[in-house]
């Protein structure tokens, strides 16, 4: 993972006390019963010679099921603990997202039972207040909220 680069997009809309954020729920059964420090913005690997709007797009379509339609403002860069670098973009988009439609991944489940078995990337998608979504959101990614939090009070 260390040195690998991700795309994302920072969804938000204004809400009855303050700005809303959108952050996915990762599928399969590692995160089933995992809420805090578990959400995470629609991201993904950036392609070589991909642009980052670009991949930011295609993730959050992949992810979520919706083209993101917006001017995008990037984020500073954010470093992961675990070295990958995360280049979100704030968006504001106001989608309804109570059916997500998301990409799926394999994997061995039960482990070593030798079956395969087929998992959505994300299974769910909602919109958290800022102090919710920091709470929410996973450790590393909670710079790029703190940066689109200030960004949107000023």
């Amino acid at each position: 993972m260390a040195g690998e680069t991700s795309a994302g997009v920072l969804a938000w809309r204004r809400g009855p006390t303050g700005p809303e954020f959108l952050l996915v729920h990762p599928g399969g059964p590692y995160w089933a019963r995992k809420d805090q420090a578990a959400w995470s913005i629609p991201k993904g690997l950036i392609a070589d010679g991909e642009d980052p709007w670009t991949a930011a797009r295609r993730e959050f379509a992949e992810e979520v099921g919706q083209e993101i339609v917006g001017e995008p403002a990037a984020l500073s860069p954010c470093r992961t603990a675990g070295g990958k670098l995360i280049l979100a973009f704030l968006v504001a988009a106001d989608l309804d997202v109570s059916a997500v439609v998301s990409n799926s991944f394999e994997i061995e489940w039960p482990p070593r039972s030798g079956r395969r078995a087929s998992f959505p990337e994300v299974d769910r998608a909602e919109w958290f207040n800022a102090e919710t979504a920091l709470w929410k959101v996973h450790k590393g990614q909670r710079p790029i909220l703190l940066e689109a939090h200030s960004c949107l009070r000023n």
